[in-house]
């Protein structure tokens, strides 16, 4: 299921978004690890883009993975996650962005849960918001 495409200028972004989150969504940030807000959630519900509201992962697909960060085996839809190659940081990685606004979400990595898909989508807390059940 894909959602209609939903874009804002930049200008736009820092209106709705704190600074923070901005630097997280939109220009690539990270939080540090351990930080936050919903990486111990255990509560059931929908974790959504938090700069569109797309639904993107559910908590049936969350799992502590110890990186630091909220991490899921799958996502709600695979058209949800838009991916590209990240080579900052001396290092060839997967970053995932929201499909619908193109917002950062963190990285994908093929050292997941080897009885669901293997994958670990790890996000920032800061791109996520949570809608519980």
């Amino acid at each position: 299921m894909t959602q209609d495409r939903f874009e804002r200028g930049e200008e736009e972004w820092k209106k709705i978004l704190t600074p923070e989150e901005y630097r997280i969504l939109r220009e690539k940030g990270t939080e540090p690890p351990g930080s936050g807000e919903l990486y111990h959630n255990a509560e059931k519900g929908t974790y959504m883009c938090r700069a569109c509201g797309a639904d993107l992962f559910t908590s049936d697909a969350k799992y502590d993975s110890g990186s630091g960060w909220p991490s899921f085996w799958q996502a709600v839809d695979p058209a949800r996650i838009k991916t590209a190659t990240d080579e900052s940081m001396g290092t060839v990685r997967t970053e995932i962005m929201c499909a619908r606004c193109g917002s950062h979400l963190g990285h994908v990595f093929d050292d997941g849960p080897r009885e669901t898909t293997g994958k670990r989508f790890c996000v920032n807390s800061m791109s996520l918001k949570f809608k519980k059940e």
